[in-house]
């Protein structure tokens, strides 16, 4: 048996999956004390309920392998696969440069994957990502700096709030993954989710729904912002189809849609100013 069979060994006799335990020691590669020290120490961070995605501080999302840490949410499929609508539908508009407003950010996970992925076709597309917490626009520009993606702004905002008014009118796509698990669903959920930014996660019910406060504003705010037959393309909680619907319709969009995720379950608004 080699060292590191060793090493997988006696992480798995120490509590974790056969999986877990062969990530850490391939992401630490211990070969002297000090490595071995720190994945020790991950060991036990991951063993006490840390997410591993923050134990490692990256993880996989497309194309891209980001950075993380408990400053931003850790993607999900699901997020993924709002990814792949949105790109499918600049593609079918076969815009040489289009603009992209990526609300929430987090670690730039939507947006980035947006730009590189466009731009592995040749289109050029520019990038504003906007979040109200400074710590996850430092991870956004640090993604960014990663995977050498110029044409990124980043914007300290509160949704629209702060966002530039030359930009009324100009946006080709608003992609958005907002908090919207109302909190006494919360409540309920896996305690794993405490290790993630709170504000992230959870929002204010309103009339339409649960955790419904950040969609509506959003929803309700991005028409005037989008070029004529623009798109807002939003992930929501699978309470949501009736609300993000009648938002939508509230709002005065036009070809107004919402698709299931993967697992069958109402996920993804897609709306047309």
């Amino acid at each position: 048996m080699d060292a590191n069979s060793y090493l997988v060994t006696e992480l798995i006799d120490a509590g974790l999956n056969r999986r877990e335990a062969r990530w850490l020691v391939e992401e630490f590669s211990p070969t002297d004390p000090e490595p071995m020290a720190a994945m020790r120490a991950a060991a036990q961070r991951r063993l006490g309920g840390e997410p591993m995605q923050y134990v490692l501080g990256h993880w996989p999302f497309r194309s891209l392998d980001l950075d993380l840490d408990s400053r931003v949410l850790i993607p999900r499929p699901e997020t993924e696969e709002l990814v792949g609508l949105a790109f499918e539908e600049l593609m079918k508009r076969r815009l040489h440069a289009p603009l992209i407003v990526d609300l929430g950010c987090g670690s730039g996970a939507i947006g980035l994957a947006l730009l590189y992925e466009l731009r592995q076709m040749d289109v050029q597309a520019t990038l504003v990502a906007v979040d109200s917490s400074p710590g996850a626009l430092d991870v956004t520009r640090a993604n960014a700096r990663k995977h050498d993606l110029d044409g990124v702004t980043t914007v300290h905002s509160s949704w629209f709030d702060a966002l530039d008014r030359s930009l009324l009118g100009r946006v080709d796509l608003i992609v958005a993954n907002p908090p919207y698990v109302g909190a006494t669903e919360f409540a309920t959920l896996d305690p794993a989710l405490g290790y993630e930014p709170f504000a992230a996660l959870v929002s204010e019910d309103t009339a339409y729904a649960e955790g419904f406060f950040d969609l509506q504003v959003i929803i309700g705010q991005s028409g005037p912002w989008l070029v004529a037959n623009g798109l807002l393309i939003c992930e929501h909680g699978n309470m949501h189809r009736a609300a993000v619907l009648r938002a939508a319709h509230d709002a005065m969009f036009v070809d107004v849609r919402d698709l299931d995720d993967m697992f069958g379950n109402p996920r993804f608004l897609m709306a047309k100013r």
